[in-house]
């Protein structure tokens, strides 16, 4: 059985697990005890696969993946960490220094790449948004707790990670070996363009970068700078509180976003006027490896008709998660409330899609993330264009 193959069968039954659990915990049915009607049906399945299956299974390991689809088919971002794993994850998360520069979801059962943090050693290995981990330093990824999986790549600085990957653009798996090193996103940078056009690329938005892209967007007005391109691709880096105040620094009033969930009362982030720093016009470049605090920027300046928008449609990223610790010592990380977009859509259910849809490559790959069933990496590969499309079109923009 080839790796390919493989990978459409375990995506598939990971499929078809989230969708049994999913339904049973969000029933719609009058009947209150329906829900565990479902579960009822799960534990059946469960006794048939112990009693019947060609083969003695291992019951923990389909209960864990069982309970990793799960959370996967709520929350691409969530995990189930077993005792052990929490433990270690208390213990050793944030502690190291070294890092391969990957920001990773789950995607029908394996870790994903969201982005290569730029000049990162992953990034650097030209690993992208869409590539899949199958396996870390040997150990599978098949039903592996994203937060396990992020901490499998830390470690000291100068040490190596082995890595087997799926690339959109080579459907065979590939064994790599990267060197952990302290991550660092890129500065804020400026480029000034035709006709006083300022491109402002900005790689992180943490409170840092976010200060950083203050000062250049200042600095450049003070130069001359007729109007702003805001250039957030592979932007995925910083808090839901850092994006609101980015989109301050160009909206002086009205909603910016707003954070809701099932026990998490509504929490409003206006603009503050005295925070607005420019009022020249700009338009915002998005792409599939935009997620978190560069998305509430990009819909908050799109729904107050502050910006135009080029670019693709970002991940889709911004919620507050919690990790919650369960009986037997094991733990779910779940977002508990998400983040909105002004006009009330969800930016973690389907991202921010730009007004003006520009791809960065000239030839789509078949599976860029509209389609979460289909498992198997691209064949087609797509080619990097001789010009920058969404800049180009953005100029367009800005001169009309």
């Amino acid at each position: 059985m080839n790796t390919r193959f493989k990978y459409v069968i375990v995506s598939l039954s990971t499929i078809m697990v989230a969708v049994l659990l999913f339904g049973a915990v969000h029933s719609s049915a009058a009947s209150n005890d329906q829900p565990y009607r479902h579960l009822a049906v799960f534990s059946e399945v469960l006794q048939y696969i112990k009693s019947s299956y060609v083969e003695e299974p291992n019951l923990k390991g389909v209960t864990a993946g069982a309970l990793n689809g799960l959370l996967e088919s709520v929350d691409p971002f969530a995990s189930y960490l077993s005792a052990d794993m929490y433990k270690q994850y208390q213990k050793e998360n944030g502690t190291k220094k070294g890092d391969v520069g990957l920001v990773l979801a789950r995607r029908v059962g394996y870790v994903s790449i969201v982005v290569a943090i730029p000049g990162g050693p992953a990034s650097k290995l030209n690993l992208s948004t869409g590539d899949v981990l199958e396996a870390i330093n040997g150990v599978g990824t098949r039903d592996m707790p994203l937060a396990y999986a992020q901490l499998l790549l830390q470690g000291e600085p100068g040490s190596n990670v082995e890595l087997t990957v799926l690339r959109l653009r080579n459907p065979e798996p590939q064994k790599i070996s990267i060197t952990r090193t302290e991550v660092k996103s890129p500065d804020v940078t400026t480029k000034t363009l035709e006709n006083g056009y300022v491109q402002v690329h900005v790689s992180a938005l943490d409170k840092a970068h976010v200060k950083q892209l203050a000062t250049k967007i200042q600095e450049a007005e003070k130069a001359g700078a007729k109007k702003f391109i805001l250039d957030f691709r592979n932007c995925s880096i910083g808090n839901p509180e850092d994006g609101v105040a980015a989109a301050n620094l160009f909206i002086d009033k009205g909603l910016i976003t707003y954070l809701s969930g099932q026990k998490t009362a509504k929490e409003e982030f206006q603009a503050d006027p005295s925070k607005q720093i420019t009022k020249l016009p700009m338009v915002v470049i998005t792409n599939r490896g935009t997620s978190g605090a560069a998305e509430i920027v990009a819909t908050a300046l799109a729904d107050s008709k502050r910006a135009d928008s080029v670019g693709e449609r970002t991940y889709g990223n911004s919620a507050l998660r919690r990790a919650v610790g369960l009986d037997d010592g094991s733990a779910i990380i779940l977002a508990v409330a998400k983040y909105y977009s002004p006009a009330g859509k969800a930016i973690q259910d389907g991202g921010f899609t730009p007004a003006n849809p520009v791809s960065d490559f000239d030839t789509q790959a078949d599976n860029d993330g509209d389609d979460d069933s289909a498992p198997a990496p691209v064949v087609v590969p797509p080619t990097k264009p001789t010009e920058d499309n969404p800049l180009k079109k953005a100029i367009e923009l800005l001169n009309k």
